[in-house]
């Protein structure tokens, strides 16, 4: 088991890194989503997410969260091959957690240092906190 602290992950990254490991069976846990960065301009960001929620329909969809947790979520299932059983029990074994649970407190978290937004050198981006506060009513 993989648990996986994702202060400060690009989340294109995180996402892709994490399919790939639950390909091959590894069960993955990723404590701290809100703090997940997606790098650009907080404007076009926002904007993008903001499109993809209104694109959809009620009842038809496409559907998306409005929390960091199920937001990364989504992200990763969109890495996985969903729709035949092997991508569907790779997307059953991860886990998305906001903070760190109670049961997760003790364990040693892992942090990739590939993946972190120091490497960035744009240095411009924006949390899944702050995405989530913009498109929905998460933290107000």
């Amino acid at each position: 088991m993989m648990i996986i602290n994702g202060e400060n992950l690009i989340l294109g990254r995180l996402a892709n890194y994490v399919a790939k490991a639950a390909l091959l069976g590894e069960e993955i846990k990723i404590v701290n989503c809100e703090k997940v960065v997606v790098t650009g301009n907080k404007a076009n960001i926002i904007g993008d997410y903001k499109h993809r929620i209104e694109r959809g329909h009620n009842v038809a969809g496409p559907f998306y969260a409005r929390q960091p947790d199920k937001l990364l979520r989504r992200a990763i299932r969109g890495m996985l091959p969903y729709k035949v059983a092997r991508g569907r029990d790779a997307y059953s074994r991860i886990f998305c957690y906001n903070q760190i649970p109670d049961a997760l407190k003790n364990a040693d978290l892992e942090t990739v240092d590939m993946l972190n937004i120091n490497r960035n050198k744009a240095g411009k981006f924006v949390t899944l906190r702050t995405v989530c506060k913009e498109i929905g009513d998460y933290g107000r």
